[in-house]
């Protein structure tokens, strides 16, 4: 069993041998849940739209990947 520490900003560093066990990449997405007075982390499978990184995208751009991201697509 390994220990964690809650940072000043509630925050903690998942130890890399259960990352590891889980296959939890940057990005993904955890599902935080309490039973049994536990707190219990699950790996999703849901993913959020990101949008590509760098110069050049316009406003219009930006809102019609949001819009699509949403499943509201013009």
């Amino acid at each position: 069993m390994g220990l964690i520490k809650v940072t000043r900003n509630y925050q903690i560093t998942i130890p890399s041998e259960v990352r590891k066990k889980l296959g939890i990449k940057v990005g993904d997405i955890l599902v935080v849940d309490v039973e049994d007075g536990k707190i219990v982390l699950k790996k999703s499978d849901l993913e959020l739209p990101t949008l590509p990184g760098g110069k050049g995208l316009t406003v219009e751009e930006i809102e019609k990947k949001i819009l699509k991201g949403l499943g509201e697509e013009e």
